[in-house]
């Protein structure tokens, strides 16, 4: 899917910048002379999540921004599968109403001819099966049994991108909350340990753990949701799929 590849490089391309900018611009070491009551103070104020993404060091400031691709990407492909699963999109009424007025005139090449005016999954496994109107109905059925399966496949490929999606942000999640994790029991191992460092780390184990499921669950919603919708499309697809051919037992090509 050459829109999804673009959409991450894309994302790619500002992980990136946004990487290099931190380790640019932001001081890597926490001042050791920091009140402990200002950092918890800043850690639950208004402004306490900037503070955990862009103050928690290099490694948690990536995870961030790969949570925040992966929102990005999940939001994406939902409205991509909003718009092409439809039954409006993958069966026009146009095509089926052209389609069933030249197979009630005999008419296949006519039939086919609407099928190339009107370019679609229905369109390409109708013109499967009129391709092989001289070679008899069995080859007709085998041809659009593929075509079927073909366009079948193409369409759940744009749904596994949201399965991909909700996978991955957990993950995601998990690994910042083991990070951070680690950096907490860093923190404690150092003798005395600073409170709000502490606290930060603390949070930012939490908000990445809460940041990745926040994305999976509607993702994964959403994915459900357009895998039933497109199983229905596809089963009243090949139904009328079937439905518009069975005439060609008997019909004979007309030459111009």
């Amino acid at each position: 899917m050459k829109k999804g590849w673009i959409l991450f490089t894309v994302l790619g391309v500002m992980v990136l910048a946004l990487t290099a900018g931190a380790l640019y611009g932001q001081d890597l070491v926490t001042e050791a002379g920091e009140a402990a009551t200002e950092t918890v103070a800043q850690s639950s104020g208004s402004g306490g999540f900037l503070s955990i993404v862009f103050k928690s060091g290099v490694m948690a400031f990536i995870l961030w921004m790969a949570i925040f691709g992966a929102a990005g990407a999940g939001v994406y492909f939902g409205v991509d599968c909003a718009i092409t699963v439809r039954p409006t999109k993958i069966i026009p009424q146009n095509l089926v109403d052209s389609v069933t007025q030249a197979m009630a005139e005999g008419d296949v090449l006519k039939a086919l001819k609407c099928c190339d005016d009107e370019p679609g999954p229905l369109a390409n496994v109708l013109s499967a099966g009129f391709s092989h109107v001289e070679e008899g109905f069995d080859v007709i059925e085998e041809a659009i049994a593929t075509a079927a399966d073909l366009e079948t496949e193409k369409l759940m490929q744009k749904l596994t991108w949201l399965s991909v999606v909700a996978n991955l942000a957990p993950m995601l999640g998990l690994l910042g909350t083991v990070q951070g994790m680690i950096a907490a029991f860093a923190t404690l191992a150092g003798g005395a340990p600073d409170i709000g460092v502490l606290a930060m780390n603390i949070a930012q184990a939490l908000y990445t753990t809460a940041g990745g499921l926040t994305i999976a669950i509607p993702c994964v919603t959403v994915y459900y949701v357009f895998r039933n919708t497109a199983n229905r499309i596809v089963l009243r697809m090949e139904a009328l799929t079937m439905e518009m051919i069975k005439d060609l037992r008997h019909v004979e090509v007309v030459e111009d």
